[in-house]
């Protein structure tokens, strides 16, 4: 294949972000059977399948959603363009994208990354939400330009990841206002037999838990384990069970959830890294955010593979 048909592109590009060919024909004005063929030509063209067709469905392929991601990428900066072209202020900035581990709280995300709005330029961020491991893939693609998450890149991740520590804060333990009467007197006793919602095993704040609950002595009353902080606050905002959050987001917490901080857990900390794919760090955005976490203390970095 010596160049890609940008025409062909388009129509593919149409057909996912519209969910089907007959809604895609109606948006580009050609017939169904139009799309189709020059689709077939497409993927004849780059030698792979788009779409695996099940029935009358179509589901993107690995590939499909490859060039779907490069597909929209190259059609919003066509936007641009038609709008600089225009005399409009397309307002670009730098851009910074970003892989975000599903396990991290969301408010947490955001404080992280309000540096990056508060530049001279402010960066236009991409932010994608993933399992650590497909985004280190990502990262090490170049496809992202760092990746934030609650544990650090392990050493066989691939050459040239670099981990930076953000910082550590507390754990507290949150209820609403009737749970937490019941069991903000005699805290951390009274936890023994509390209903509780916990994260999932598979994360690092849950072995953490565990140990501090072992170390205690105290067996909580698990009513669900899940995955999504933002649903395990969902959850705990219906009075299901008391749930856990980092301390650094304990009034936004309170107040958007309309819950109450019964205590910390004064052993059991949170960590939060940003992981790059080169130790010194280039990006005036990625740098923006190393140098004024808020609430952080920086403490540097370390290089986790040759």
């Amino acid at each position: 294949m010596q160049r890609i048909n940008y025409h062909h592109l388009h129509y593919f590009w149409t057909v996912v972000k519209e969910g089907s060919i007959s809604r895609a024909s109606e948006k580009l004005h050609l017939t169904q059977p139009t799309i189709s063929a020059q689709i077939g030509q497409f993927e004849e063209a780059i030698g792979e399948k788009l779409f695996d067709r099940i029935g009358r469905s179509l589901s993107l392929t690995d590939t499909g959603r490859g060039v779907f991601e490069y597909a929209e990428e190259i059609f919003a900066l066509g936007r641009e363009l038609t709008q600089f072209l225009n005399g409009r202020d397309v307002g670009r900035g730098t851009r910074l994208t970003v892989g975000i581990a599903d396990a991290l709280p969301k408010l947490v995300v955001m404080r992280l990354l309000a540096p990056a709005f508060h530049m001279a330029e402010p960066a236009q961020l991409r932010c994608y939400e993933d399992k650590s491991e497909r985004l280190l893939a990502e990262l090490a693609l170049h496809r992202v330009d760092l990746v934030l998450s609650d544990v650090p890149a392990a050493p066989n991740s691939g050459a040239g990841v670099f981990n930076h520590l953000l910082g550590e804060c507390e754990v507290c333990v949150f209820a609403t206002p009737a749970l937490a009467e019941r069991y903000r007197p005699d805290f951390p006793k009274s936890l023994s037999g509390a209903p509780f919602l916990l994260p999932t095993k598979n994360l690092a704040l849950r072995h953490g838990l565990d140990q501090w609950f072992d170390a205690k002595n105290l067996f909580p009353n698990i009513r669900a384990e899940i995955e999504d902080s933002a649903l395990m606050k969902t959850f705990g905002s219906e009075g299901l069970g008391l749930f856990v959050a980092p301390a650094m987001i304990s009034d936004a917490v309170c107040a958007q959830y309309g819950v109450m901080n019964i205590g910390a857990l004064e052993t059991v900390h949170e960590r939060f890294y940003l992981i790059t794919a080169q130790r010194k760090v280039k990006h005036p955005a990625v740098g923006a955010i190393l140098d004024n976490a808020d609430v952080f203390r920086s403490l540097g970095s370390d290089q986790v593979a040759p």
